[in-house]
């Protein structure tokens, strides 16, 4: 099988989160299944940004993103984190090829606009060529991604990383996309999880502010990735990624599956 997986939120911020996530798309790998890994950094760019005394700004879950805020991205997504995940792999035993959506022209961008809004350098897929991925499939690798790509104006555009797994998702057809993350899935009103949540769904909940802020974008990313051919999408907890091997010979009662 073919199978994306996004890493984001206090996984990567937790030694033994990362190592568990490493642990699991080792053993994927290991049982002969291409896997490809899109990660944010979110937390730690927030961090270094106060570091430098800058502040981040949200519209709609995406980070509002000046030249000097995009520049900080690339050294912290494309950088320090980007690395640290190919060592987490290592250290179990997985090889693994870092890399960021603008090498080798792999993911393209072009400027995204919120409801009129202007974010700045922020980007949303608009092509993906899959053959660099595919070679490193071939070499018996990991490639592991940074959400950052090119647009047509030579300019890096920071990319939300749920938009740039499920971009990723479709373009390599993939059996399975799923999220690794920081919250439990999809809470309801009631404030149970979603266990199954069709795309028909997801508006009510967005203009019943059940969901908001983060869970938005990821959201969308769910319903693109569902209704453009990916097998099948999952929300789930990072403390949870043990289950991954799991997911197609038994039931998984965690996180939430976003279904057609």
């Amino acid at each position: 099988m073919r199978i994306v997986t996004k890493i984001g939120g206090s996984a990567l911020d937790s030694e033994e989160l990362l190592h568990s996530c490493a642990s699991a798309i080792k053993q994927l790998a290991g049982d002969g299944h291409q896997v490809a890994v899109i990660h944010g950094g979110g937390v730690a760019l927030t961090r270094t940004l106060a570091q430098f005394g800058k502040q981040s700004d949200f519209i709609n879950g995406l980070r509002v993103t000046d030249a000097e805020t995009r520049d900080m991205a690339i050294m912290v997504l494309a950088g320090a984190i980007n690395k640290l995940l190919v060592a987490a792999l290592a250290s179990v035993g997985q090889p693994a090829v870092g890399m960021c959506g603008g090498d080798g022209l792999s993911f393209r961008a072009r400027k995204k606009k919120s409801n009129g809004h202007d974010l700045g350098f922020v980007g949303e897929i608009c092509s993906v060529d899959p053959r660099w991925m595919q070679a490193i499939w071939q070499s018996g690798f990991v490639p592991v991604i940074s959400s950052l790509a090119l647009g047509g104006d030579g300019e890096y555009y920071n990319v939300n990383a749920d938009e740039m797994a499920s971009a990723c998702a479709i373009a390599c057809r993939a059996d399975l996309l799923v999220f690794l993350t920081d919250v439990p899935g999809v809470k309801g009103a009631d404030g149970d999880v979603i266990r199954w949540l069709g795309v028909n769904e997801i508006n009510a909940l967005a203009s019943a502010s059940v969901i908001n802020g983060g869970m938005l974008p990821k959201l969308e990313a769910c319903r693109r990735a569902v209704t453009r051919g990916v097998g099948r999408v999952r929300i789930l907890p990072a403390s949870a990624a043990r289950e991954l091997a799991e997911m197609y010979v038994r039931k998984i009662d965690f996180g939430t599956e976003v279904v057609a």
